[in-house]
């Protein structure tokens, strides 16, 4: 059994490899695992529970600065180097963390400076996670040193297959507005615009009196008697999302002089955590890893699932990536948390299996006792291992085994999905023509019907090539780059679909409206203008010629060269253009200038997907099967998921995996399970043969 057997993993455009403790072709199944928390005794017992579970990765030391550094000038290892010596000994690999996310109170004591400031002045305080200021140089000066301390260390052990920097980057300290942080805005701001000029024009400071006449003049966007300038604000996400990054390569500098393992943080690609733009975070990972957890708050919680998995795949440039973190079952910061219903857990595992994940991880081996996250649910449960959430594990692991030939397989998809993280800032400020279109939300509208039609998708940032696509579908991109919109000009003039959504193309980098009507930078791709939104108030709608309604979102639309899809009849807009479609060079630009019901909005893209010749993989599925393919160079890897309570059968050919089967024409699925077929590579995606 060799220590280097391989997680395959992708920096930029080169490959590495994560080693792993089993054999090579496994997929990761793995935990975090707090040792800290529990007596010695228990250690023995933990150990042989992840070995019958088939755990093979686990992360530790996260939350352990208090533990090895129990005072400023005592490093004490003795425990961390027994749990690394017991996890190596039982033949499971490390993903090591630096241990730096929450300072200890010793340190907040001697440096309250350290602490991070809200937008209205006030300091936020220790007793929970992540008590500190991103822009802290006395903070960084203490996490470096931790961090230098366990790389040296550690950096040469063989139980060390990842580095785990930090943890959850900015879930909770993302924005800071104390006066360190002000001075790193203004040298980011000096970085960007180099003059005051180039500043005061892209913030148009022109407006209500706020133009700058030195630097010192500029703060933070604090909380204001009105609403703040928005670009003010767009440049703070921007500045906030990289003066963490910046902390992140400073560790993972660190890392790398000491140790040739691969160096990570966990992403939480997420439908509420916004303040990271991951694009930007991705070059400087050596495997992408994502935390995700089912919320329940969303109106659907299994389609935001299944785009956070392609939307990290996207960040992974296709490649195979790692879940660093789920829930067995119910977490506890949630309103109201639910538990998952029997075979779930095994659903949520296998459909970011399904969508390149090369790895399973959750939050935790062992439900803690005590703490924030004692109701939190955890692969060994409070019950213990004979409970069915164990047995459930279990199951995983062994399905795990099972599948453990598609490692380093690919996802096969003809449609990108346009998203940015830019985009969602802007969208979601304040002052906008209506609160109710939110961009995530318009973006999950989209994705949930391609979803329905058994279209697989890949996200991408604006800008990317998107040549190798038959449809590219563009919602709410709101704020778009000259560069980035004729990006999406030429692939549309070369021959390809677009489907653009209602405010779209509105503004450029610096929140400045294009002029000339709407929809701005892809008026001319449309063959549309509007010179006026309307947006409905309320459960307000209007009827369309087409049979579908239109909800939050009209505006005022003239055709430019396009043609009349679907036309408002009723309302103020009687008559005028709902939807539209453009002949441009040698292909289509669709336009949705209103928010289409759900089902008008999955009728409209069955047409635009057959117009394109996308190829479903199970067509009209709807919504409770969901069918995706990985391929290798040799087989294709059809996963089957079936969310509902009745059962489902699709044609299929080849060997089924987890049953160890053949399948000869047709696959059946029973309610709530999973079924994974190995096939031959399908020259078209409309039939799982």
């Amino acid at each position: 059994m060799t220590i280097e057997a391989e997680l395959t993993v992708q920096t930029d455009d080169v490959r590495t490899s994560v080693g792993s403790s089993h054999d090579a072709a496994l997929l990761e199944f793995g935990c975090d695992y707090n040792p800290e928390q529990w007596p010695r005794e228990v250690w023995a017992e933990d150990m042989r529970l992840m070995r019958e579970a088939g755990v093979n990765l686990v992360a530790i030391n996260i939350f352990g600065w208090a533990s090895i550094q129990p005072k400023e000038s005592e490093f004490d290892f003795e425990a961390l180097d027994a749990i690394i010596e017991l996890l190596h000994q039982n033949h499971i690999g490390v993903n090591l963390g630096t241990g730096t996310s929450s300072p200890p109170p010793w340190l907040s004591t001697k440096h309250p400076e350290i602490l991070p400031v809200v937008d209205d002045g006030t300091t936020r305080w220790p007793g929970g996670r992540q008590a500190w200021c991103p822009s802290s140089p006395v903070f960084r000066r203490y996490a470096f040193a931790l961090t230098e301390a366990v790389a040296i260390r550690y950096g040469q052990h063989p139980a060390v297959k990842l580095w785990h920097v930090s943890n959850e980057l900015g879930c909770h300290n993302a924005y800071c507005f104390c006066d360190v942080s002000a001075g790193a805005f203004r040298r980011w701001l000096i970085a960007r615009y180099a003059t005051l000029d180039s500043l005061n024009t892209a913030w148009g400071t022109a407006f209500w009196s706020q133009r700058y006449s030195d630097w010192s003049e500029i703060l933070p966007p604090r909380l204001t008697l009105s609403t703040s300038n928005p670009t003010q604000q767009l440049d703070f996400d921007r500045f906030s999302s990289d003066e963490l990054l910046s902390y992140y390569i400073g560790e993972a500098e660190i890392l790398r002089r000491h140790s040739s393992a691969p160096v990570t943080t966990n992403f939480m690609v997420t439908a509420h955590i916004t303040s990271q733009d991951y694009w930007q975070w991705a070059p400087h990972v050596d495997i992408v890893a994502n935390d995700h957890y089912l919320d329940h708050r969303l109106a659907s919680p299994l389609h935001e699932l299944s785009f956070a998995a392609d939307a990290t795949r996207g960040l992974a440039l296709g490649s195979p990536w790692i879940l660093m973190e789920q829930s067995v079952g119910a977490v506890n910061w949630q309103p109201r948390n639910l538990a998952k219903v029997p075979g779930e857990m095994m659903r949520n595992s296998l459909t970011h299996v399904a969508r390149g994940a090369d790895g399973v991880c959750f939050f935790q081996w062992r439900a803690s006792i005590q703490g924030s996250e004692k109701f939190h649910s955890a692969m060994l449960p409070h019950a213990g291992e004979g409970s069915e959430k164990f047995s459930e594990v279990l199951e995983l692991g062994a399905a795990l085994q099972a599948l453990k030939e598609i490692r380093g397989s690919r996802v096969v998809s003809q449609v990108a999905l346009v998203f940015s993280w830019e985009a969602w800032w802007a969208t979601d400020l304040d002052s906008r023509p209506s609160e109710d279109v939110r961009y995530i939300d318009q973006v999950h509208r989209v994705y949930t019907a391609l979803w329905e039609l058994g279209v697989t998708v890949d996200v991408v940032q604006p800008g990317a090539d998107l040549s190798a696509y038959a449809l590219v579908v563009v919602p709410c991109l709101y704020l778009v780059t000259d560069r980035q919109a004729q990006v999406i000009e030429d692939y549309a003039s070369s021959g390809g679909h677009v489907v653009v959504t209602f405010f779209s193309g509105i503004v450029d980098e610096d929140d400045r409206v294009r002029l000339g009507g709407y929809p701005g930078a892809f008026r001319e791709l449309l063959g549309v203008s509007s010179e006026e939104f309307q947006p409905l108030a309320g459960d307000e709608s209007r009827a369309l010629s087409s049979g579908a309604r239109g909800h939050v979102w009209t505006e005022v639309t003239s055709l430019r060269g396009a043609e009349t899809v679907a036309s408002y009849e009723s309302g103020s807009l009687a008559g005028r253009p709902a939807v539209t479609r453009n002949s441009f060079g040698e292909g289509v630009g669709w336009y949705l200038g209103t928010q289409l019901d759900a089902e008008g909005l999955t009728q409209f893209l069955a047409t635009v997907v057959a117009e394109a010749g996308v190829h479903a993989i199970a067509p009209t599925r709807g919504e409770d099967v969901e069918v995706v393919i990985r391929r290798s160079d040799d087989n294709d890897y059809v996963f089957v998921i079936n969310h509902g309570d009745a059962e489902a059968e699709l044609p299929a050919q080849g060997f089924e995996l987890l049953h160890s089967s053949a399948v000869d024409g047709a696959l059946t699925v029973p309610p709530g399970e999973v079924r994974v077929v190995r096939t031959a590579h399908s020259p078209n995606y409309d039939t799982v043969s």
